[in-house]
Parts: C-alpha cells; structure tokens; sequence
C-alpha cells in the first residue's frame, strides 16, 4: 500500500513538473516574439527619425540606395535596403534589394565567406520567385551567381588534384588576396571580366581603386614573373580597367599593381613581391 502510494506521488509530481516545464517555454517564446516585436518596431522609429518624415519608403530612399551601389558603398546600401524590405515588400523595393544582395553576394565570394554567399543566393531565388522580371536580367544575374559559386567550388577542387599549372595560378591568386587583406585592402572583385579580358583582383586601399595582375612562376629561371605584363597584356588590362571605372562610375584615383609569387602550392615560404603602381603604356589612359 505504502508503495503504491509513493508511485502515485511520483507520477503526480512528473507530471506537474511537464505542465511547468510545458508553461515556461510557452511564457519563453511569448517573450522571444515580445522582443521580435519590438526591434521590429524600434528599426522603424529609428527609420522614420533618419529620413525625418512619414513617406519614408518612397522611391526617393530606394533611389539613394542604388546610388551607394554604384558609388560601391555595397554594405551601406545593404544595410539599409535590408531595413526598408521588413517595412515594405512591394515590388519596387524587392528589385533593390535582389540587386544589393547580387553586389553582396560577390562580396562575400571575394572574402572567402563561402557560407554566407551561399545563403544569400538562396534568398535572391526566393526573391526572385515574388519578383515580375520583364528583361530576365535578374533570372540572367541569379545564374551568373550560381556560376560564381561553382567555380569558387571548382578553384577549390583545383587547388586540391588539378594540374600542377592550374594549381600555381589558383594558389598564386588565393595568396595574393591573402596577402593584400592583411596589408588592410579591401578586396572588390576577383577574376572580374569585361568581354575576354580579366582582372585577377580589384581591391580599396584607403581612397584608391587597386587593380592587381597576379602572375606566379615555379622559380626565376625563366626570367622574373612581371616580363610576362608585356604591352599586348597591358592594353588588354586598361581597356578592362577603363571598362570597370565606367561601368561603376568611378572618377577617384585609381593605380595598377603587379604581385609575383615564387614557389609551388604548399611551399612553406613563397617569395612575394608586391610592384605598387607598375608601369602602364599611358597612351591607353
């Protein structure tokens, strides 16, 4: 009898302590939705107070945001396009937003954040899906940043058990851009095209625009790595360079560089040396 009793005591008291423990979540996620609420709306005083009136969405706002964009101020254009699109999610504002996420998503390749280029991509195809694209350039730049993501995975899978040539210039390039992040570069763009033409790096430092020509060589027996910059080389180079300071409406000052790497991939300790505003035939300018 003593023992039945006791059970029923136990059991009586598991189950209170289900329905407590049941209660506390409930009252847990009240409260996380409770917060949710409020950032949500403290965003939106914060907005409303910045840009001083009550028209804060208008074409106005989502205008100045393109215009970050193309003054390449992309995490500020982010920033703010990412407020304005948990307010409004007209079609107006989704288009800006696809097109940040499209300058973003490069940005995040350039800085080897794999992961979250990879979750961005996620969200402009769902963007897209909500989206009325009348030219298919939006459907035409998600594929670009599917191919984008693929050849990084595929650099990656060079890197690993490509062909020794392939693996040096992989390596050369993934050490250039190394190299210039920690000498506080910002890196733009890699492998950026115009046509046929390339530019292995585009990179910030303080106020100047960096284009950099990466070329990697085995050793110095051939010659030094920067004869290969010949003037066939250079012009192909300034046409693309003329080609990105208009296509970003970049007047600023601007400088080509040339990095060379000595050595093979896993050389403990490549020779790199960085040529800082290397010699370009001026009559292209």
């Amino acid at each position: 009898m003593f023992l039945s009793t006791f059970t029923q005591i136990l059991n009586d008291d598991a189950k209170i302590a289900r329905k407590v423990k049941t209660k506390v979540l409930f009252i847990l996620n009240l409260i996380k939705k409770v917060v949710k609420a409020y950032q949500k709306a403290v965003k939106i005083v914060f907005l409303h107070v910045k840009y001083n009136n009550s028209d804060l969405l208008d074409t106005m706002n989502v205008n100045e945001v393109y215009e970050l964009r193309r003054q390449g101020r992309i995490e500020e254009a982010y920033d703010i396009i990412r407020e304005i699109y948990t307010i409004d999610k007209s079609g107006f504002v989704a288009k800006a937003m696809f097109w940040t996420a499209f300058d973003v998503l490069k940005k995040r390749v350039n800085e080897n954040c794999m992961e979250e280029a990879s979750k961005i991509y996620l969200a402009m195809e769902r963007l897209l899906s909500n989206i009325v694209d009348e030219n298919g350039w939006m459907a035409e730049s998600l594929k670009k940043c599917q191919k984008l993501l693929r050849r990084e995975q595929t650099r990656e899978e060079l890197l690993d058990n490509g062909p020794i040539h392939l693996q040096s210039g992989v390596w050369g390039e993934e050490l250039a851009a190394a190299y210039l992040r920690e000498k506080g570069y910002v890196i733009l763009e890699r492998d950026w095209h115009s046509g046929h033409r390339d530019i292995d790096i585009i990179a910030q430092h303080n106020e100047c625009m960096v284009f950099v020509e990466v070329k990697t060589r085995r050793s110095h027996d051939f010659g030094e790595p920067e004869i290969a910059v010949d003037y066939k080389k250079q012009k192909n180079l300034l046409r693309a360079i003329n080609h990105y300071l208009s296509y970003r409406h970049i007047s600023g000052p601007w400088r080509f560089d040339v990095i060379t790497i000595i050595g093979l991939p896993g050389c403990p300790s490549p020779e790199i040396n960085h040529i800082e505003d290397f010699t370009l035939n001026l009559s292209y300018r």
